[in-house]
């Protein structure tokens, strides 16, 4: 299932990220905000729990998330300031690490770097800035699939037509959150009009 925001909110501050002159900083915290409002979307159905807590004017039963069944997995270099932002609204989530680098002559991913805590029967939300071609997250979601989790968020900020389409036809029981999805993909397979790479202009490596 695919969702693209229609929030004004998250087009305007997509548009700074296109914007050349962004600096580093600010391009990292502009990830980071866009990643906490797809991250308060994406979880605006999820089961809670109850608990009494004390207020200022005595108990109260109310609702929580169980944090504890939620495991965030950025997609490294990119996804890290995304993972930034969603544990700043969810801190005692649990966290994952999957590094992966495209080969620049093929367009094909090659992980480098795993490590996952137990997924089985959580949440996973996967944390991948650009969707272009698909296959990093393609082959992410599959990795996570092994693990038996309850189910796959995917929060992403730019995707081409034919990104999506792929992960949503290889993988169509997963949500995918997205900010923009964009025109198309240019002869080099990176996304038109895009933002550039992320990781290069979130870390400055340009």
């Amino acid at each position: 299932m695919i969702l693209q925001s229609n929030n004004v909110l998250v087009k305007h501050l997509v548009n700074q990220l296109r914007n050349s002159k962004t600096k580093p900083a600010e391009f990292r915290a502009i990830i980071a905000q866009i990643a906490k409002l797809l991250c308060a979307q994406a979880l605006e159905n999820i089961h809670t729990f109850e608990k009494t807590i004390t207020t200022w004017h005595g108990p109260l039963k109310t609702h929580f998330i169980d944090e504890s069944k939620l495991v965030m997995i950025p997609i490294f270099r990119a996804g890290e300031p995304m993972l930034n932002g969603v544990l700043e609204l969810l801190p005692n989530s649990i966290g994952g690490f999957l590094a992966m680098k495209r080969d620049e002559e093929t367009a094909v991913s090659q992980i480098y770097y795993q490590r996952f805590p137990s997924l089985k029967d959580k949440t996973v939300i996967l944390l991948d800035p650009m969707v272009a071609t698909g296959g990093s997250l393609i082959d992410a979601i599959s990795l996570v699939k092994e693990q038996n989790p309850k189910e796959i968020i995917s929060l992403n900020i730019i995707g081409s037509p034919f990104g999506v389409d792929a992960v949503d036809t290889t993988h169509p029981d997963i949500q995918m959150y997205i900010a923009q999805i964009d025109d198309r993909l240019d002869e080099n397979k990176y996304i038109c009009p895009g933002l550039g790479d992320a990781g290069d202009r979130a870390f400055n490596t340009l």
